[in-house]
């Protein structure tokens, strides 16, 4: 890539995916003078503002022409095939995280083999084709086990905790396998979320706790409670050695299960921002918007530092068509709103609200009332 002298002013990043994450990027992309271009799918995308393409992101010519002029390729979601993301590199155009880190965020059973084969964490697995192999597997684990589909499932979509084969009788398809676990008795999940750059630098925000309802991401709560000290370093050494190992470009999320009998376990990778890392954008010295953007670009990284003691987010789940803004800023006016330009839907992220201060029990209070404005 080129050095920071030598790129255009501004310079420009091209998206490919116009949901919210692809919105979250807009406002540091204005402050640090950064063009930001969007494929989308469709008009009315959370992003729209800044959408310069329609366009089907599996169709390589679509892609390949939408990249024409950028500085970089990055991402709202990590769906694109490896054949269209090959289709860029041959173009010459440059992709930030590369397709040879993404397929491990792409695809499960590649994730948890090469994971495995780096001596990290993981809770132990196996690829499955067939009932008889998730029997065995079964057998081998208590009885119970987790299986998820090896690619295209999330917020608990592709995901099922099975105690007989049968339960997924319907996901068996041919030869493909699926994705066996073990049913780890965790305490809490977590996730570390760094940035790391084409040269090589790294900055980690702290560890956080995330609070899932339904299999979806309800509040993070940052720093996670009592991580000082070993399961801060650990999950820190854990992603750092993802980043590193994986030639990740960008913001990389790694989900994390403390188990109770003390494992920390990598459950999932994401390579751009993450649903834990929202409340950096009020709660830390850089957000991870404006952090992914300097990394895709190769630019210095921000500070991670904290700007209160603790600081808490709330996904607004499912919503109202009701204008709930002058009751919600009138109780709780220090919170932080943001809202994704979505339609209400049962279940639907369409915003979230963040809160921060010293007091761990009045920042949850004050936040999670102020999400409460705007779901029925």
């Amino acid at each position: 890539m080129e050095s920071i002298q030598e790129l255009r002013m501004p310079p420009i990043v091209g998206v490919i995916g116009g949901g919210q994450l692809a919105r979250m990027m807009i406002p540091p992309a204005i402050e640090l003078g950064i063009e930001l271009r969007v494929f989308a799918e469709s008009a009315g995308e959370s992003a729209g503002i800044a959408v310069t393409q329609l366009g089907d992101y599996r169709n390589a010519d679509d892609v390949v022409r939408f990249a024409d002029g950028v500085d970089v390729i990055t991402f709202d979601h990590e769906h694109v095939p490896q054949r269209v993301l090959r289709a860029l590199i041959a173009h010459g155009v440059r992709v930030n995280p590369g397709p040879d880190a993404l397929r491990f965020a792409q695809d499960k059973l590649q994730m948890r083999q090469r994971l495995s084969e780096l001596g990290l964490p993981v809770p132990d697995w196996a690829a499955v084709a067939s009932t008889v192999e998730l029997d065995a597997f079964l057998a081998e684990h208590g009885g119970r086990a987790v299986v998820k589909t090896a690619t295209g499932g999330y917020d608990g979509k592709g995901v099922r905790v099975v105690s007989a084969s049968s339960d997924v009788a319907d996901w068996f398809d041919g030869d493909v396998p699926l994705l066996a676990e073990e049913l780890v008795d965790f305490r809490r999940e977590l996730s570390q979320v760094l940035a790391r750059r084409p040269s090589g630098e790294i900055a980690l925000w702290p560890v956080v706790e995330s609070i899932q309802v339904d299999g979806v991401c309800a509040e993070v709560i940052a720093p996670a409670p009592g991580s000082n000290g070993r399961i801060s370093a650990m999950a820190g050494a854990i992603a750092t050695s993802i980043a590193q190992q994986l030639d990740v470009t960008g913001v990389l999320a790694v989900e994390l299960f403390e188990s109770t009998d003390d494992r920390l376990l990598v459950n999932e990778l994401a390579m751009r921002p993450h649903n834990s890392g929202h409340w950096s954008i009020d709660g830390s010295a850089t957000s991870q918007f404006e952090q992914h953007l300097r990394a895709v670009l190769d630019l210095p990284l921000g500070p991670t530092t904290m700007r209160e003691p603790w600081s808490v987010m709330v996904n607004v789940l499912g919503g109202t068509s009701d204008n709930r803004y002058p009751a919600a800023l009138e109780d709780q006016p220090e919170a932080k709103y943001h809202f994704y330009g979505k339609d209400p839907r049962p279940g639907r992220k369409v915003g979230h609200v963040t809160a921060g201060g010293a007091e761990l029990e009045s920042v949850v209070f004050r936040a999670r009332a102020a999400a409460a404005f705007f779901e029925d």
